[in-house]
C-alpha cells in the first residue's frame, strides 16, 4: 500500500513539477509572473524590470543578445523565447534543453501565448482569467468613436523631419484600432513598423494620433514637447487637438499589462469623441 502511494506521489510530481525557466523577453517574463509562476523563473534579460522582483533575477544578457554560455550555466529545464530568437532556440535544443517559442505580434497571438505559457506552468485557469479580462477591455473600446483614421506612432520625435515609425497592419495595435470600430490611418502591406516622412503623414491625414513614447520623463521630455511638432501640421488630428501621448512602459509590451494600455486607449477615444 505504501509503495502504491509513493508511486502515485512520484507520478504527480512528474506531471505537476515546476520548471526552471529562463524568460528571454519582458513580455514572457511578465506573463509568467501574472500567471503566478514567477517562482519558476531562474533568470531573465536586462530589460525584464517588472514586477520589481524580476529585477533581482540573474540576467543572461539583452533581449537581442542573450548569452548562450550564461543560459547553459544556470541549468534551466526550459527556455521561453520569442520567435525572432529562433536561431538561439535551435542551439539550446541541441544541448538537450526544452524550448518554447512564442509569437506575440498580433492580438490573437498574444492571447495564444498566455494560454500556451499557462499550460506549461500548469496555470490554465489563471490564463483563462487573464485573457477574459483582456477581451473585455478590448470590447470596451468599441463604438466610442467610429470610422476614424487612427495613427499609432513609435518613439520620442521632437523633430518630424526625421524618420517617423508607425504601426503597420500586422501588429496588435492595428487589431486594437479595428476592434474599436476605426481604421489604421496607414493602409499598407508593409509589416512591422514602417518608416514614414512628414509628407506621408500629411497625405494620410489621420483623425487621431497616439504617440507611443514610453519613459518620456526619464528621457528629460514632456508630453507637450512631443505633441508640439504635430500641432502645426495640416491634418485633422492637429486641427481638432486629437493627439495623445502614451508614456507608460507597458504600452509596447505585449503581456497581460496590455490591459492597462487598453484602459488608456479607451480614455483617449472618449476624449476624442468630445472634440
Amino acid at each position: 500500500m505504501l509503495l502504491k502511494l509513493w508511486a502515485l506521489l512520484i507520478v504527480g510530481m512528474n506531471l505537476y513539477g515546476t520548471e526552471r525557466i529562463i524568460a528571454l523577453s519582458p513580455a514572457i517574463n511578465e506573463t509568467l509572473y501574472a500567471l503566478g509562476a514567477g517562482d519558476q523563473i531562474i533568470a531573465n534579460t536586462e530589460y525584464c524590470n517588472y514586477p520589481v522582483e524580476a529585477k533581482n533575477k540573474p540576467k543572461v544578457g539583452g533581449y537581442f543578445s542573450p548569452s548562450l554560455e550564461k543560459i547553459l550555466s544556470l541549468n534551466p529545464t526550459m527556455v521561453i523565447l520569442q520567435e525572432n530568437n529562433a536561431p538561439l532556440a535551435a542551439k539550446i535544443q541541441k544541448m538537450g534543453i526544452k524550448t518554447l517559442i512564442i509569437k506575440i505580434d498580433t492580438y490573437p497571438s498574444i492571447r495564444r501565448s498566455i494560454f500556451t505559457i499557462g499550460a506549461v506552468v500548469h496555470k490554465e485557469k489563471r490564463a483563462e482569467a487573464i485573457v477574459s479580462e483582456l477581451d473585455q477591455k478590448l470590447r470596451a473600446l468599441r463604438g466610442i468613436i467610429r470610422n476614424q483614421k487612427i495613427l499609432m506612432v513609435f518613439g520620442h520625435n521632437t523633430d518630424l523631419s526625421k524618420s517617423i515609425y508607425v504601426s503597420g497592419q500586422n501588429l496588435y495595435f492595428d487589431d486594437l484600432i479595428r476592434s474599436s470600430g476605426n481604421t489604421n490611418a496607414l493602409q499598407s502591406r508593409r509589416k512591422g513598423q514602417p518608416v514614414l516622412n512628414l509628407e506621408n503623414i500629411i497625405a494620410l491625414n489621420p483623425d487621431v494620433i497616439i504617440l507611443l513614447a514610453p519613459n518620456t520623463k526619464e528621457r528629460g521630455l514632456t508630453k507637450e514637447a512631443l505633441i508640439a511638432p504635430w500641432r502645426s501640421l495640416p491634418i485633422n488630428a492637429a486641427k481638432r487637438e486629437k493627439i495623445y501621448v502614451e508614456d507608460q512602459p507597458y504600452s509596447s509590451n505585449p503581456s497581460q499589462r496590455l490591459g492597462l494600455f487598453l484602459d488608456d486607449m479607451r480614455g483617449y477615444l472618449i476624449d476624442a469623441a468630445r472634440r
